[in-house]
């Protein structure tokens, strides 16, 4: 009891200091109240102590999303008629600010968790150290997951040759454009052939049309996932070694996939970060005050259900980068903790979310892609107006996030370092010295 105790207080250290990093890994959310059915408000009302009055199990899902709710609903009804003995219910906690991994911490470390949690990359190994994900290793043996899914999203959440989640969805990134902002500077739109140089090319076209002021031509924040990993990838950089021992910060190859983005802003084709800073780009392209930006398919719902531009806008590919095609991909899973009290129908339900039935629901929602192979068209197909395709086009190719031992740590340790280049305070090669260092030091005590 007493190593179990150390680990959660350990794990609840390294949540409160990598809580911000949820963002790139899916939508911003918010709470909101008890909806038809099932849904509750807040990660840790974990209703399943004990079976309710008519002798039924009461599994709890936790999730962050509020424009997966609707969706996550649907899945949980159609588990609870295939199994009259189950009732699911859904608990939304949202993102901003990290408050769905600080509530999860709480009731972990309190030992009242949802059976079922949404679970991603960067805080697997954490959980896994805490004791507090159960193993899904024979569960999954037994299931058609490692048949129908895609290899590298199946060993995301494998530590040791054991399973600790079911994958769910993956997302991708790609290029939108307001039409309207085009339209008016008589700039030709974007297309699904351009490279990073036609990118800059378009936004210094949009520059020297004479744009409104507030409104840019493109934004360049400290983004890794959607940005700049992509380019450090393609330019032939790294950011952490195979044995997970050292950062690649100084390889000017990898310096070169983040300077390219740094250029932009100097060229005056992105607001600057202290502007950035205040504003995230989400919401000025959502404002139109933004001519291009990049997205994850998780922002898909948000932007297509937003008045001011649903009509205005549409979507390509990214850019390549020095000839080759990027995009970085990522993905959630569905976790069962350790603790539950029903741990058996915890489990069976994750596997069963993981059907083909499940992933259909999912996927035809046109919410998120997910992640079994036969169901990820279904993204592309639920919209008429924009060509969706062009976050499927190249998951082959596509380069996995670099995760470790605490990588939420590692992350914020990276944003903080690389502000000071995006702003001006320092040379880039200062700042990815000064991270390297660090960093270094960083993965030799977490190993």
């Amino acid at each position: 009891m007493k190593k179990r105790t150390q680990k959660l207080l350990a794990l609840a250290t390294v949540l409160t200091m990598g809580a911000g990093m949820l963002a790139s890994c899916g939508n911003k959310a918010s709470s909101g109240d008890n909806a038809s059915g099932e849904t509750k408000a807040a990660t840790g009302e974990k209703a399943s102590d004990e079976k309710k009055a008519g002798g039924k199990t009461t599994l709890s899902l936790a999730i962050w999303d509020e424009n997966q709710r609707a969706m996550t609903e649907s899945l949980a009804e159609a588990y609870n008629k295939e199994h009259p003995d189950v009732t699911v219910e859904v608990q939304l906690t949202p993102s901003k600010g990290g408050e769905y991994w600080t509530k999860l911490e709480a009731a972990l470390t309190g030992g009242k968790a949802p059976d079922v949690f949404w679970l991603n990359v960067l805080h697997l190994d954490s959980y896994m150290e805490g004791g507090v994900l159960a193993d899904l290793t024979d569960a999954i043996a037994k299931s058609d997951i490692k048949d129908n899914f895609p290899e590298s999203l199946v060993n995301n959440y494998v530590r040791d040759g054991k399973y600790y989640a079911v994958p769910k969805d993956f997302d991708t990134n790609a290029l939108w454009y307001n039409k309207a902002i085009f339209d008016k500077a008589g700039v030709s739109y974007p297309t699904n052939d351009m490279s990073y140089e036609d990118l800059v090319a378009k936004a210094e076209e949009l520059k020297k049309a004479g744009l409104p002021d507030g409104v840019y031509p493109f934004a360049c924040p400290v983004d890794f996932q959607t940005w700049y990993y992509q380019t450090v990838f393609a330019n032939g950089g790294w950011i952490l070694s195979e044995d997970k021992k050292t950062s690649g910060y100084d390889d000017p190859k990898t310096q070169g996939g983040i300077q390219c983005w740094i250029d932009m802003i100097d060229k005056g084709l992105s607001p600057t970060s202290a502007v950035l800073a205040e504003t995230t780009p989400d919401a000025m392209f959502e404002g139109g005050q933004l001519a291009m930006i990049y997205a994850g398919s998780y922002m898909v719902p948000e932007y297509v259900g937003n008045d001011n531009i649903k009509d205005t806008i549409d979507c390509v590919v990214l850019p390549s980068f020095n000839g080759v095609q990027t995009n970085c991909i990522n993905g959630l899973g569905y976790a069962v903790y350790e603790g539950s009290k029903n741990k058996e129908a915890a489990t069976e339900f994750a596997i069963w979310l993981s059907s083909k039935e499940a992933m259909d629901i999912q996927g035809n929602s046109g919410v998120v892609i997910s992640a079994r192979n036969e169901s990820q068209d279904l993204f592309k197909n639920s919209s008429d107006k924009y060509d969706l395709s062009v976050y499927t086009k190249y998951t082959d190719k596509a380069y996995p996030l670099p995760v470790c031992k605490n990588a939420s740590q590692l992350y914020n340790m990276e944003a903080k370092a690389l502000q000071k280049a995006y702003s001006g305070e320092e040379s880039l090669k200062d700042a990815c010295a000064a991270l390297k260092k660090e960093a270094d030091e960083f993965l030799a005590k977490n190993q």
